[in-house]
Parts: C-alpha cells; sequence; structure tokens
C-alpha cells in the first residue's frame, strides 16, 4: 500500500514493523524499571526516618515527581510506534529489572537500593540504544538520552549522600 492510500490504522514512520516492535520490547523494560524505580521513590519518601528525614523527605519527592512526568513521555513514545503500553503491576513485574525492596529500610539502606534502581534503568535505556540507531528512530534515541541523563545524575548525587560512610 502506498503511502497516499494508507488506513487509518497503518503507520509509515520510516520504520518497519519488526523493527518497532523490537523498540517497543525495549521501551516496555524502560518503562516498567521507570514506574518500580518511582513506586519505591515514593514509597522511601513516605517511609524515610531519622537525622536525614527532612532532606531526603525532599529529596525522594523532586526524584518521584519527575519520574512520574517520564512514565508519561515513555508510555506515549510506545502509542506513537503503534503498540500498547504495559500499564499493570503484573506487566511491570514481568519486565523490570529492579528487585522490589520488602521492609522498610533504614535511610542509607534506601538511598543504596535507589542508587541501584537509578543505575538498572539507566541500563535498561543504554541497552536499547543499537536497537534505536539502527532503526533511524531519532525521537527514542532523544527520550533514551534524556531519560540516561537523569538516572546517572541522580544515582550520582545519591552515591555523594554515602561517601564518608
Amino acid at each position: 500500500m502506498d503511502a497516499n492510500n494508507q488506513s487509518a490504522g497503518s503507520i509509515n514512520i520510516g520504520i518497519d514493523g519488526p523493527q518497532r516492535a523490537e523498540i517497543v520490547k525495549g521501551l516496555s523494560a524502560l518503562l516498567a524499571d521507570s514506574y518500580t524505580l518511582y513506586l519505591m521513590t515514593h514509597n522511601f519518601h513516605w517511609n524515610v526516618t531519622g537525622p536525614q528525614f527532612n532532606s531526603l523527605h525532599l529529596m525522594f519527592m523532586a526524584q518521584y515527581t519527575e519520574q512520574w512526568t517520564a512514565l508519561d513521555m515513555i508510555a506515549e513514545r510506545i502509542r506513537a510506534l503503534g503498540h500498547p503500553a504495559p500499564g499493570t503491576y503484573k506487566q511491570f513485574v514481568g519486565l523490570t529489572s529492579i528487585k522490589e525492596v520488602e521492609g522498610t529500610p533504614k535511610a542509607n539502606d534506601m538511598i543504596r537500593h535507589l542508587v541501584a534502581a537509578q543505575e538498572a534503568t539507566a541500563r535498561t535505556a543504554r541497552n536499547l540504544f543499537p536497537t534505536v540507531e539502527a532503526a533511524k528512530d531519532q525521537p527514542s534515541a532523544d527520550l533514551l538520552t534524556r531519560r540516561l541523563e537523569v538516572h546517572e545524575k541522580t544515582a550520582w548525587m545519591l552515591r555523594s549522600l554515602l561517601e564518608d560512610q
């Protein structure tokens, strides 16, 4: 079918169906990691205690707020590529590379868990680059670059809190 006679449901953006499906697979994993990180950060915001309470409570709020916005960007990119975005706990559990934290850790352990989760999310984003580059999918590459910048910077800032301990 040529570009002028497309049906309303067809997609002709210059990335073929199998490439889009492979990109969506990676973006779905990124969405699952991002949602799991969001939930962990929000949980720690609610439950942090100790001498660092105020600074961590506020820091975690800024982080989960940023992550909430990112979830929408990732899901909307999946939709733009013509696939449904995963959106259930069951789907996220099956796709995420981040382990759920049991109980309520102490503040410094919360920070350690968040560093590991930020780094895991960065790895998931980075692993998708060869696929998006092969498909010449600049919007997905741009999204991945922005997410990597946030996750790497946030991991560094969190690691800085653990120095001299």
